[in-house]
């Protein structure tokens, strides 16, 4: 059984793309009002030019029964038009126990997600269910985008030789797996980190948001993320392509063409030795 990281290094591969697609629908913002309807055209008009698809669970739970039924059917129809996609459940869970078990359930049983997105502040034990799954896995929330990024995760260890939180996550996150299931997340806004990382953990595949609307710049981005062979990324971008307009009539047109610029942009800045 092949795991989620190598169904994405084959997707990324095929499609020559490493776009990943945030599909959080905000009623304020959409362009029609029909939630699975939204998804289902943004997928039809973007699926060829994708690697993955992430859904960010929080605008789902805010619709209630409603969303979680638009998201089932949106993973469905994912699924349908496009098998060999990642898809990534955003919900950044983490928890011990029972609980996390329960999560583990939710995220692969019922909603039917690739991979999932986690904090692992509670270590090993809130990352071990995630990977009694075959070869479904997680994300782990390493070095973010946010501006208050900085007060915990640039955190210098006592006794680490200026070693910070971040990096600890990073180390943590290729010791508690060794059959390539997990990977880690790393804002677009903080390339340099990015780099370090991709230095000292070479095999892990990184979730990069922080594109588009949070100002993270792409060529940079890319430069610091790919692996050796110029792959090894999913960049997310989310209101940049599905808000890229507000006509009900072009709101899908207009987010492939999106879709196809970034796809464009992360290939022009592959290093010259890549493999892409």
């Amino acid at each position: 059984m092949s795991t989620w990281v190598e169904k994405l290094d084959a997707r990324a591969t095929a499609a020559e793309s490493m776009v990943c697609v945030g599909l959080d629908p905000d009623p304020s913002k959409m362009a029609i009002t029909d939630t699975l309807e939204f998804n289902r055209r943004i997928i039809d008009a973007t699926h060829d030019l994708v690697c993955a698809y992430k859904p960010q669970l929080a605008f789902y739970e805010a619709m209630g029964a409603d969303g979680f039924e638009a998201l089932r059917a949106t993973v469905a129809h994912i699924r349908s038009v496009a098998p060999d996609v990642v898809i990534v459940g955003d919900g950044k869970r983490g928890d011990i126990g029972s609980t996390a078990d329960a999560y583990a359930r939710a995220m692969f049983d019922y909603f039917d997600f690739d991979t999932v997105t986690l904090h692992a502040y509670l270590g090993r034990d809130s990352v071990a269910p995630f990977l009694k799954y075959g070869g479904r896995g997680a994300i782990i929330v390493c070095r973010t985008s946010n501006p208050g990024a900085a007060e915990l995760q640039d955190y210098v260890l006592e006794g680490t030789d200026g070693r910070t939180v971040y990096q600890r996550v990073a180390d943590a996150t290729e010791e508690w797996d060794n059959e390539g299931r997990l990977g880690i997340v790393v804002g677009a806004t903080y390339p340099e980190e990015m780099s370090v990382l991709r230095a000292e953990h070479p095999g892990l595949p990184i979730l990069i948001p922080g594109v588009g609307a949070q100002g993270g710049d792409v060529e940079a981005a890319t430069r610091a993320g790919v692996n050796s062979d110029g792959r090894g990324v999913m960049i997310s971008s989310s209101r940049g392509i599905i808000y890229a307009s507000g006509s009900a009539d072009e709101f899908d047109s207009a987010a492939r063409d999106a879709t196809s610029a970034l796809r464009d942009e992360i290939n022009r800045a592959l290093p010259a030795t890549s493999t892409q």
